[in-house]
């Protein structure tokens, strides 16, 4: 027999559904979940709707007509949103524009379309005009996927020339960049609505795998003239553990978890020369070749090498900026490192999310330190920002602040640092002994000394036992002096001790008993 028809014979026992029949002929995928046939199916729904307007006028069906092919889909990472329009792409009668962030995940998703059974186009700021025609005669010999970012569609000629293809479908990918980047760094994004308006496709779908309520308002506004249809699946990846660690040198702390926790791993930082150091600092501790770095900066070749490079990795570490958290899908990431937190609740989620994206269980850590909890205390109780700091001092569940913060539904916690410990106690589980954080160990110091320590003591005293720690795990003294001295400023700036002007001048004392109880690592 041959294989067609062996791959007929097996669609024929899958299901009657033509969806579900495309989704195994083109992708090999037998199974949607159901937030993917619904999503699916409002596409193909309102596209119907549009083309038959009037049998459907003629049957009174015209309520939430403007709703009708405007909707927001809420998918958490790794949940196969990228079939949401791919599948509408093959049974449409023209082409879906879709809008991605990243140059790096328009080139990887443009790989994998060049895989399947997708044909599809790029139009990217730098183009030929030469290499654009090509893209648009392409488009008319049946190209169903244009593949843009925000900036290259704010060209009025390009533009023009889209609105006569016939675009059936829009789908904006990481949609709450809308509202995180369209006020700051990337005005483009608040021009999108003004493109759909131009473009005028009978169905808009903006995806985002997170989205607090304020940020949907404010995505609707933007995109739908404040009238979208919302799709929710569950926020909460079950496999995804959230633990926190309180660490003053996070640069240190990172280096333990490099050392003592599964990869691959993402180490998150908050800058460019941030994650540039941080791998350099792994490379000296663990070798070279040990980690790299990846951000915004490189240019496309090192990129793409830098991609493939931890793509193919077991065992590697990529110290990345956010440009990551919205990249290329690399499934078995173990573990997630947060050394800055971010923005918001829901880059959070999105940045954590990078993880376990197999199924498996994989870890996300947050480092924080005294210095976050201040930076954090200036933001409005409720806010999105201040949910960071929640998530980082709360004694209750973590899980349960990071879906609070999205305005989803309470959660039996499948895996908090939190939650477990409470379990395991209830259970009369005996846990391992964790080592103190660096300042927590600074302030017992303190604290038990009463009034011993000049500021130039702890920090030689602080530096020999967290080296004793460190030699133990890693055959190496790396805590320096500066270290040091940026652990106990740290619990000077934040209220936690002071030095005594009277009897003990001089003398490091705690300020505040009490003030860090939530705060055990």
């Amino acid at each position: 027999m041959e294989i067609q028809e062996l791959i007929k014979e097996e669609i024929e026992e899958i299901s009657d559904d033509f969806v579900t029949k495309t989704a195994w002929k083109n992708f090999g995928i037998k199974y949607l979940y159901p937030w993917q046939r619904l999503v699916v199916a409002n596409i193909l729904e309102a596209y119907d709707y549009h083309k038959n307007s009037a049998e459907y006028e003629d049957e009174g069906d015209t309520d939430d007509s403007f709703c009708k092919g405007r909707q927001i889909v809420l998918l958490p990472t790794g949940a196969g949103k990228s079939l949401c329009f791919q599948i509408p792409a093959l049974l449409l009668d023209g082409p879906s524009l879709i809008i991605y962030p990243l140059l790096a995940l328009m080139t990887d998703q443009q790989r994998r379309m060049e895989e399947g059974s997708l044909r599809s186009v790029t139009f990217r700021g730098g183009q030929s005009e030469e290499e654009r025609q090509e893209n648009f005669r392409k488009i008319r010999e049946g190209a169903q996927i244009i593949l843009a970012n925000p900036e290259v569609l704010q060209s009025q000629s390009l533009l023009n020339q889209l609105k006569e293809v016939g675009i059936k479908h829009i789908a904006i990918d990481e949609a709450h960049c809308v509202s995180e980047w369209g006020d700051s760094f990337r005005p483009a994004y608040l021009g999108l609505g003004n493109v759909i308006k131009e473009i005028n496709p009978p169905v808009i779908t903006a995806f985002t795998a997170t989205a607090s309520p304020e940020v949907l308002s404010r995505v609707a506004e933007i995109l739908f003239d404040g009238q979208a249809h919302v799709v929710r699946s569950e926020s909460d990846r079950k496999n995804i553990i959230y633990y926190v660690r309180y660490a003053a040198a996070k640069k240190k702390e990172a280096l333990l978890l490099a050392k003592t926790e599964q990869r691959p791993m993402i180490i998150f930082c908050g800058t460019r020369n941030k994650a540039e150091d941080m791998a350099r600092e792994l490379n000296l501790c663990f070798g070279d070749g040990f980690a790299r770095f990846y951000h915004a900066g490189l240019d496309k070749a090192e990129k793409d090498e830098t991609e493939k490079w931890f793509y193919d990795s077991t065992d590697g570490i990529l110290c990345a900026t956010c440009a990551y958290g919205m990249g290329v899908d690399k499934k078995n990431i173990k573990t997630v490192v947060h050394i800055e937190a971010s923005a918001t609740a829901e880059a959070y989620i999105q940045e954590a999310g990078r993880g376990g994206r197999d199924g498996s269980i994989a870890k996300a850590i947050l480092l924080w330190s005294p210095e976050d909890s201040l930076n954090y205390s200036v933001f409005k109780k409720g806010s999105r920002e201040a949910a960071l700091r929640e998530f980082a001092e709360t004694d209750t569940c973590r899980r349960q602040v990071l879906l609070d913060a999205l305005g989803a539904e309470q959660a039996v916690c499948s895996g908090c640092d939190l939650c477990d410990a409470r379990r395991n106690k209830t259970e009369g589980k005996k846990l391992p002994k964790s080592a103190p954080s660096d300042w927590l160990q600074a302030y017992e110091i303190i604290r038990k000394a009463r009034n011993y320590y000049s500021e130039e003591d702890i920090e030689t005293e602080l530096s020999e036992r967290m080296n004793s720690r460190t030699r133990q795990l890693l055959g190496l003294n790396i805590w320096t002096h500066k270290d040091t001295v940026e652990v106990v400023k740290q619990l000077k700036d934040s209220g936690r001790i002071e030095l005594d002007n009277f009897l003990w001048k001089g003398r490091l004392r705690v300020k505040k008993a009490g003030r860090i109880k939530k705060m055990n690592s």
